[in-house]
């Protein structure tokens, strides 16, 4: 029941007199309420909203400049959009999940707060590029945060290889003593497969670091758009060639998730071989209470 009542809630949003959908000039009545909660994203790209103010104030500014709108509509549009932010930082402005995605929130939320020049944000803009550049500058945010917790990892094991050079420790093939090694060579190798990680990582920021707005819905704008502006504004080292290419793909997307993925085979194997060596077979190592558990039946249990 209380699904349905939320599917209606956003049925209403999307259609009623003060917040139509972005795309709705040309439809005489709403969506389906099953295709509406199909669509929602907000849900999803709510992580972007940051990413979408600072996208928008860098096109309104563009706008002004250009003379597309006039600079007291792009300052009071800059204005409102940075109040928003500060609001959505403090907690003061909490998202409506009635919103088709974060563009629409942003975008109604300015409009409510600034008029009739909040309409105006969109003009030279389509979500697909838009969405674009979200997820670029939502990547280039991110992918520097994993890549300092992997420094972080990389020079604590480098530290505690450097004390046991000469701990030795078994070797196993097929989970049979094979050869003798150090602690320090094991953590090592671990290091190692952290640096190509992070290597993977940086590669992949070489790809994401261009501008797609302007490039509208797949053909870019008749509008004197002056994209140059936009991606120096933003930090991007430039623009991306092909409008179609640019709203069309997401490799870059799948780029870091297929990194992350590895990351992530790294990270669990190491894991499950300090499960291993924690274990009463094994006992090379002792983990702290702090990072264990136990039993509701067995009080001798003492779990990673």
């Amino acid at each position: 029941m209380a699904q349905k009542k939320s599917v209606e809630k956003k049925h209403s949003a999307l259609t009623n007199d003060n917040h139509k959908a972005l795309w709705s000039g040309r439809f005489a009545e709403g969506p389906d309420a099953a295709a509406v909660e199909f669509e929602t994203s907000i849900n999803v790209d709510e992580r972007m909203a940051f990413d979408d103010i600072h996208g928008s104030v860098a096109h309104a500014t563009m706008l002004g400049e250009q003379g597309i709108i006039s600079k007291k509509e792009s300052a009071e549009i800059v204005r409102g959009l940075k109040s928003i932010e500060k609001d959505l930082a403090s907690g003061k402005l909490a998202i409506d999940y009635s919103a088709e995605d974060i563009h629409s929130f942003i975008e109604a939320t300015l409009t409510d707060r600034i008029g009739e020049a909040g309409k105006k944000l969109h003009t030279g803009r389509s979500r697909n590029d838009q969405i674009a550049l979200d997820e670029r500058l939502y990547l280039r945010r991110v992918i520097p945060e994993v890549q300092d917790s992997v420094i972080t990892l990389i020079e604590t094991l480098s530290d505690i290889a450097s004390k046991h050079r000469s701990t030795l420790l078994t070797g196993y093939t097929h989970m049979q003593h094979a050869q003798p090694g150090t602690l320090a060579q094991h953590l090592l190798a671990w290091a190692q497969m952290l640096r190509r990680d992070w290597t993977r990582l940086e590669d992949s920021l070489s790809r994401i670091d261009a501008s797609p707005l302007g490039s509208g819905a797949l053909q870019g704008s008749t509008l004197p758009l002056n994209r140059e502006m936009v991606a120096e504004e933003l930090g991007f080292s430039g623009v991306t060639e092909n409008s179609l290419d640019t709203v069309s793909d997401r490799d870059y997307c799948i780029e870091f998730t297929s990194d992350f993925a590895i990351l992530q085979s790294h990270l669990s194997r190491m894991c499950e071989e300090i499960v291993l060596w924690s274990t009463t077979e094994f006992a090379f190592i002792d983990l702290s209470e702090k990072w264990s558990t136990g039993s509701s039946i067995m009080p001798q249990k003492k779990n990673p």
